[in-house]
C-alpha cells in the first residue's frame, strides 16, 4: 500500500477509536486508560534507549530522565483535564492537536510537490520533513477544529482560533522535542515495539501531545 494511503488510514482508524473511547467512558475510567498510555510510552522508550543508545553514562542517565518526565507530565495533564472539564473538553485538547499533525502533514505533503524547489525547512537538523508551510497547514486546520468545537467549548471565535494557533505551535514543539531524542540516540522512528501501522513507532504517534496538553489545561 501507499505509504501516504497506510499513515491516513491508520490515522483515521486510531483517530474513530480515541473519539468513541472518550466520548463513551465513564471519566473516571479514562484516567487509567492514560496511565496505560504512559506505561506503554515509557517502555517503549527505555527499550529505544537500551537497543540504541551508546553515549557516557551521565548522557545516558540525563537521556532517561528527561525523556521519562517528560512522557509522565504530558500525559499526566490529559488525565487532569477530563478530570476538571470533563471528556468532552479532553476529546477538545486531543482532537485540536492531532488534527493540527494532520494539518502540516496534509499541507507540507502538498506544498512539497507543488513548490519549485519544495518547502522551506524549518528545523532541518532535527527534524528534515517539518517545513513552514507544514505549519501553516497544521495553524489552519487546528484552528478551524478549534471554531467547529464552539458550541461544546463555548469559547468566542478570537478565543478559539487563539487556541487552534496555540495547539499547532506546541504540537509542533513536541515532535520536534521527540525529534530530537531520537537524533541524539540515532534512530529514525521510536518503533521498538511494533505497535503503530505506517506511522512510526508508539511515541510517534503521541509525541505531539508531549508539551501541548499542559499549556492548554492553563489556558482553559
Amino acid at each position: 500500500m501507499n505509504p501516504v494511503a497506510k499513515r491516513t488510514l491508520t490515522g483515521l482508524l486510531v483517530g474513530a477509536i480515541v473519539i468513541c473511547a472518550i466520548l463513551f467512558t465513564p471519566p473516571k475510567a479514562v484516567v487509567p486508560v492514560i496511565a496505560g498510555l504512559i506505561a506503554l510510552s515509557i517502555m517503549e522508550y527505555l527499550l529505544l534507549l537500551k537497543k540504541k543508545f551508546d553515549r557516557p553514562v551521565p548522557a545516558a542517565l540525563l537521556a532517561l530522565v528527561a525523556g521519562v518526565a517528560l512522557i509522565f507530565a504530558g500525559f499526566s495533564m490529559l488525565a487532569a483535564t477530563v478530570d476538571k472539564f470533563g471528556n468532552v473538553m479532553l476529546l477538545y485538547v486531543i482532537a485540536i492537536v492531532k488534527f493540527s499533525d494532520v494539518g502540516g502533514f496534509a499541507f507540507g505533503l502538498t506544498s512539497a510537490k507543488c513548490m519549485k524547489g519544495g518547502n522551506h525547512k524549518m528545523c532541518p537538523g532535527i527534524s528534515p520533513n517539518k517545513s513552514w508551510e507544514g505549519m501553516a497547514g497544521s495553524i489552519f486546520l487546528s484552528s478551524l477544529v478549534s471554531c467547529c468545537f464552539i458550541p461544546a467549548t463555548h469559547f468566542a471565535p478570537a478565543k478559539a482560533i487563539a487556541f487552534g494557533v496555540a495547539a499547532a505551535v506546541l504540537g509542533s514543539l513536541g515532535d520536534l522535542i521527540e525529534s530530537k531524542f531520537k537524533r541524539w540516540i540515532g534512530v529514525k522512528d521510536s518503533s521498538s515495539m511494533k505497535i503503530t501501522n505506517g506511522m512510526g513507532g508508539f511515541l510517534d504517534m503521541f509525541d505531539s501531545l508531549l508539551v501541548a496538553p499542559a499549556v492548554l489545561y492553563f489556558f482553559i
